[in-house]
């Protein structure tokens, strides 16, 4: 089928495109023109922007954390009004019909889970794939287990890290590697309460820094494209942008993302508590090439927080608001959610939203500064469209920041910023940037070849409005959405890596998951019987 999208202004950074043109789709796939062809469907984008469908490189929309929170949270997130009878889990506010469609009315085609543990892959995978409408993948979780901390303190040599990094990946069918405070879990079994960049986990004589570098090591040489995923120590806490900064250094000129940096935004303050450190983090974004990050922007309301950062959580969790929690200190991550009201007339709160804007307008390059809330840390992913007006409307923004409490004014720069993002910048933030960081380079543009992934927004000065609700949404070709609303149930993709590791890996991992569980590679594995005659997976290239 042969469709043109006509007349719209077409906002395309990575083809240099910003002014009105068609755009042609054959397929799945975006093509150049054809020479007098007629097409089957014609939309009209006339008044319209058009940009490549958006993409989430982290948001917490599966796995068992999640689904904690839900039974944790019920009222947060049922619906007395039933929707629609014929689509799955229609009184849902947040079920995995909702979390599809809602992204997919924001214009959003593809989103990252950013927390893939591999012992709950088949579980995980199996809700991810109950998410209709966009494609999806997660971040496979490596630093607090212990037969990789084990190799590392036995020495057992990078060769045998980097396979068993590459098992890991492969069996638990990540797309990526993420680590969450390297040895935190693992410390937190030792009774330790705080531990830092240097500090050592005491079973397996390893600091944090030396785990960090073993698994940028191991991304670097199997190939994945997308570097490694690092949540850092001290998370939240005054001085973490000391640990940040001083991550982003021991990198090394190595690739490396830092997920949620506005919670590593806190710089100490004389007066006590802390004042905003986005100025020095970007800073030291500008001077390492090597380095992007994603901000986790706070937005008021009512939210739950969910990480396996243990440590963090635990002693977060007599913040929490409704005052109920869950800490599960599990073989290798443990995690926990603690509820949490964000207070606009809160000091620490409004400092914190301001601390991300400020990260945002400051930042050196819009390709390595990404928009997420750390869904749903810091806010719901439904904040995005509001974010981007704060962004490129400075008016606007000055009566967001007024609202708030002087401190926050006191202690940030933000009001002080006259930068507005243009359109352009926003589809660099939103698409470009995230599919060059994910290495899916069929996506977050629309030159011919392009997955024909395609968000058709209404041009309207309100923002918040304009990017809410999608005019139209095309993915793989097809129309999914028309007026904000969803045509129907439609499944989309699960994004993986197949990495290559040296097969004597397999029975020495075999081995080590009988012993510790009574259960082989097999019962870790993600089988694709497990989703009926459906092709769930669509694997992408590892780096040559």
């Amino acid at each position: 089928m042969l469709t043109r999208i006509a007349g719209g202004r077409v906002i395309d950074p990575v083809s240099r495109q910003d002014g009105v043109s068609d755009i042609w789709v054959q397929g799945d796939r975006i093509v150049a023109p054809p020479a007098n062809a007629v097409p089957d469907e014609t939309i009209d984008a006339k008044g319209c922007i058009v940009m490549a469908g958006a993409i989430d490189v982290h948001s917490h929309i599966a796995g068992g954390n999640v689904t904690l929170a839900r039974l944790l949270l019920p009222e947060l997130h049922v619906s007395e009004t039933a929707g629609n009878p014929a689509l799955p889990f229609s009184t849902a506010r947040w079920s995995a019909f909702e979390t599809g469609r809602l992204y997919a009315s924001m214009g959003y085609t593809t989103v990252v889970e950013p927390a893939l543990v591999p012992t709950a892959a088949l579980a995980t995978h199996l809700e991810l794939d109950d998410i209709p409408l966009i494609d999806k993948a997660g971040l496979t979780v490596l630093g607090n287990d212990d037969h990789l901390l084990a190799l590392l303190r036995d020495r057992a040599g990078s060769d045998a890290v980097r396979d068993l990094v590459a098992l890991t990946l492969a069996t638990s069918r990540g797309l990526g590697v993420k680590v969450v405070n390297a040895g935190g879990a693992a410390a937190f079994k030792e009774n330790i309460r705080a531990f830092g960049l240097d500090d050592v986990v005491p079973s397996y004589d390893l600091t944090s820094r030396q785990i960090v570098l073993a698994l940028l090591d191991a991304v670097e040489t199997i190939g994945v494209p997308h570097p490694l995923h690092v949540h850092c120590n001290n998370l939240g806490l005054p001085g973490s942008d000391e640990t940040l900064v001083a991550t982003m250094a021991a990198a090394e000129g190595r690739r490396i993302h830092f997920a949620h940096a506005q919670f590593y935004g806190y710089a100490r303050h004389e007066a006590g508590g802390f004042s905003s450190a986005a100025a020095s983090i970007c800073a030291a974004l500008a001077e390492h090439p090597n380095v992007t990050l994603d901000v986790g922007q706070v937005v008021f309301g009512q939210t739950t927080t969910i990480s396996l950062d243990i440590l963090r959580q635990f002693s977060g969790r007599k913040s929490a608001r409704p005052r109920k929690w869950i800490l599960v200190d599990g073989d290798a991550e443990g995690g926990g959610i603690v509820p949490y009201n964000y207070r606009r007339r809160n000091a620490i709160n409004a400092l914190q939203f301001a601390i991300g804007l400020e990260l945002f307008l400051l930042s050196p390059d819009p390709w390595r500064v990404l928009l997420t809330t750390d869904h749903p840390n810091g806010g719901p992913f439904t904040a995005y469209p509001r974010l981007i007006h704060l962004l490129m409307d400075k008016e606007e923004r000055d009566r967001a920041v007024a609202a708030l409490p002087a401190i926050a004014r006191e202690r940030s720069g933000v009001a002080g910023i006259e930068r507005e993002y243009g359109l352009s910048e926003i589809a660099i933030m939103t698409r470009a940037a995230p599919a060059r960081l994910l290495g899916l380079l069929d996506r977050g543009h629309l030159s011919p070849g392009a997955r024909a992934d395609v968000a058709i927004y209404r041009d309207q000065a309100d923002r918040t409005a304009m990017f809410s609700r999608a005019e139209t949404v095309l993915k793989d070709g097809a129309v999914i959405l028309r007026s904000g609303e969803p045509l129907g149930w439609r499944s989309g993709r699960t994004l993986t890596l197949a990495p290559d590791y040296d097969p004597a890996i397999r029975p020495h991992a075999d081995r080590y998951l009988e012993d510790r569980f009574g259960v082989g590679l097999k019962g870790f594995a993600v089988p694709q019987q497990a989703f009926a005659e459906r092709q769930v997976f669509e694997v992408e290239p590892c780096r040559k």
